[in-house]
């Protein structure tokens, strides 16, 4: 979600899909005009630079008109994480009317290797500030992210106070906020 929204806000691209690798990770799709593609690609690696996040870039400039079967993926669902692990951004009208009347809002991402972390530090951000879960993603390898909401003050307090609190009960992976998400992330967002 960080490196998504990072790209979005770097060049004019939009995510055809995110899927989950066999590794604890996403690939992230985007489509745009080259420029702004090989932007936005700077940016993701940069991101994850900064992130100290393990990282693989690549722009096609021109695909064939058959490549889409091969890197656009079918709808799947993952029973062992009971997810999906194809995600395909919400798009439509309903999903714009709420985006635009929840104009300001930021999105905080928790995420832990191990349950009793996790669990810990969400109950402890939400007890530190006025905030709503989003959703409990499982990324594998007891990877999981746990995505809060509301603004940005309230995300902000939530998100250092889960994760002062990870401490000694699991492996902090990350902690990020993402201050007025870009429309791709919040096209991927479970709910809003």
């Amino acid at each position: 979600m960080v490196i998504l929204d990072a790209m979005e806000k770097t060049g004019s691209v939009r995510v055809l899909q995110a899927e989950l690798n066999d590794q604890p990770g996403v690939c992230l799709k985007v489509v745009g005009p080259l420029g702004d593609v090989q932007s936005a690609a700077a940016a993701a690696r940069q991101m994850a630079e900064s992130m100290h996040v393990a990282s693989v870039v690549d722009v096609i400039s021109a695909p064939h008109g058959d490549a889409p079967l091969a890197y656009q993926a079918q709808p799947d669902f993952n029973p062992l994480f009971s997810q999906a692990t194809v995600q395909v951004p919400v798009t439509g009208n309903e999903k714009e009317k709420v985006v635009d009347q929840q104009a300001g809002f930021a999105v905080g991402l928790i995420e832990t290797q191990g349950f009793t972390a996790v669990f810990e530090a969400i109950d402890t951000a939400l007890k530190t500030a006025s905030v709503e879960v989003l959703a409990r993603e499982k990324l594998g390898g007891g990877y999981i992210t746990v995505i809060i909401k509301g603004d940005v003050a309230a995300v902000s307090a939530a998100v250092e106070a889960g994760k002062k609190r990870v401490e000694g009960l699991g492996k902090l992976i990350a902690a990020h906020v993402i201050p007025s998400p870009s429309q791709g992330v919040i096209s991927l967002l479970p709910k809003l």
